[in-house]
């Protein structure tokens, strides 16, 4: 199926440059990243530099700026007390501060071989709890960035870390399929969509159109989260919609929140369902 599915976006004619940049923090499977460590990043360090770390009960912050280059990378308690997740960001964390060094390095290279002037490139993820509950931590991450234009770019990410298996997992693996969740979810995602639509703009929707900005959106094309309202099962379900997915820069995002149902449950995976439960 045709998807819109996203973890960066950006204004053309950076779309391209972003995608392939969101793709970094997506890696998800069935057995956990090997814990060797991460190969040192092949960009020089620039001369100017400032750097900072702080760890304070498994949380960490990471915040480096050069003169080509902002990096900030984040996540919580709850993550840093697991071992193999730790890991599992820091991995993340070093890739993605090689990335921007090196697309800095040769950023700042391409300006000055134009003659144009050079503006600092930047990145910033922010991991936060979803839900803790027994076996199972789901994160999310808002994610930013700037490599010149009109502004930068924002968008998420996510994941459930099996706290038994040490993996992690994309929240919409959970269910049978993406057409499954599709199907329970659609409709509803739709009408409350169209509602915040029609608010922001003060004006319906209008229907029969193929603009994209008044297209439904399909849960995949989203950023689906799994929520807990009990702090024992997953009972919500989570919907993030970054801009350009669902309406123009200037609406800002979408969030959307569901609770799980009998529909819902049915559609869940046999392996996880002791995981979901109705929201009472």
């Amino acid at each position: 199926m045709t998807s819109r599915r996203f973890t960066w976006l950006a204004v053309p004619p950076l779309l391209a440059i972003a995608a392939s940049l969101g793709g970094c923090d997506r890696l998800f499977g069935t057995a956990p990243d090997p814990v060797a460590t991460p190969s040192p990043s092949a960009a020089p360090t620039p001369s100017a530099s400032a750097a900072a770390t702080a760890s304070v009960d498994g949380a960490k912050q990471v915040r480096e700026e050069t003169d080509t280059f902002l990096f900030e990378y984040s996540w919580p308690t709850e993550a840093g007390e697991i071992p193999a997740l730790a890991q599992w960001l820091q991995t993340r964390l070093d890739r993605k501060r090689e990335q921007l060094a090196n697309d800095a390095r040769r950023g700042r290279e391409a300006a000055r071989g134009n003659g144009f002037p050079f503006n600092q490139y930047s990145s910033d993820t922010k991991w936060t709890v979803v839900a803790d509950i027994p076996g199972w931590l789901s994160m999310s991450a808002e994610l930013s960035s700037y490599e010149g234009g009109a502004h930068g770019n924002f968008g998420y990410d996510t994941m459930v870390w099996d706290k038994t298996r040490n993996v992690a997992l994309e929240p919409i693996g959970f269910f049978t399929s993406a057409e499954a969740l599709d199907g329970v979810l659609g409709e509803r995602l739709c009408e409350e969509l169209n509602a915040e639509r029609a608010r922001r703009r003060r004006d319906a929707v209008p229907e029969g159109t193929d603009d994209l900005f008044n297209a439904c959106v399909t849960p995949d094309e989203t950023n689906v989260l799994l929520g807990s309202e009990s702090g024992e099962k997953f009972d919500r379900i989570g919907i993030q919609i970054a801009p350009y997915i669902a309406g123009p820069w200037a609406e800002g995002t979408y969030d959307f929140s569901f609770d799980v149902d009998d529909d819902i449950l049915a559609i869940v995976r046999p392996e996880y369902r002791e995981a979901f439960a109705q929201r009472n």
